[in-house]
């Protein structure tokens, strides 16, 4: 967490954690996006992809879906008498050979980023402490994510924040070209710029980018104060 990582490698490698660890058969990680969606981001081997995915299509009910929603962790001993609440995601999860699921939170507060999802090959219960080791990796791992997130956010601000000082500048250099080639003071220079980006639907920026390149251009928004 102290260094850059990748989130995916992150997900994979607590699944495989959880199956090595722990007295279950498989694991999975859901996640969401931008949008606030369920995405699968990993899972320890084909049976719980596949179980995991039949929640994923369109909002089928199942316990990882539940925990998500309510932010509580989702219990299942023996998931024979949940045919009912969540069939196919009963009917796919023991056609791969699951009978149990222990679905916990991935949280921090009140920030709910997914979901690690563990399956059992036998219908039983995770010991206390082994739910609460699981709960403990998942904290971690939800900790590095809202991390690298918080990364990102700050670096598309800050690239925003750089962005419009660049145009800024620009668009200052423009209007020094406009008033040197114009003979008109530089308030008059931002007017004739303004309005020939509004008029021709471009982006201030852009027109003042080219107006410092092109003199073509420049002649061209010069040319409307004359009309």
């Amino acid at each position: 967490m102290v260094a850059d990582y990748d989130v995916v490698d992150l997900s994979h490698r607590l699944a495989r954690y959880c199956v090595g660890l722990l007295p279950v058969a498989a694991a999975g990680v859901l996640l969401t996006d931008e949008h606030g969606d369920l995405r699968l981001l990993a899972s320890s081997n084909e049976g719980a992809r596949l179980t995991e995915l039949v929640q994923l299509e369109n909002d089928q009910p199942g316990p990882c879906i539940e925990v998500v929603c309510t932010g509580r962790a989702v219990v299942v001993d023996d998931l024979t008498g949940y045919a009912e609440r969540w069939p196919r995601f009963v009917d796919e999860a023991r056609r791969q050979g699951f009978r149990s699921v222990h679905a916990l939170p991935m949280r921090l507060r009140a920030e709910i980023v997914g979901a690690l999802n563990l399956f059992g090959a036998a219908a039983t219960r995770l010991s206390e402490d082994d739910q609460r080791l699981a709960q403990a990796l998942a904290d971690v791992a939800t900790i590095g994510i809202l991390q690298q997130r918080a990364l990102s956010r700050r670096e598309t601000i800050v690239e925003q924040l750089q962005g419009a000082l660049n145009s800024r500048i620009i668009i200052e250099q423009a209007k020094g070209v406009l008033s040197e080639r114009g003979h008109v003071d530089v308030d008059t220079a931002f007017d004739l710029l303004r309005d020939h980006a509004r008029g021709h639907q471009q982006r201030l920026s852009d027109l003042a980018r080219t107006v410092v390149n092109d003199r073509t251009e420049a002649l061209r928004v010069l040319e409307a104060r004359r009309r």
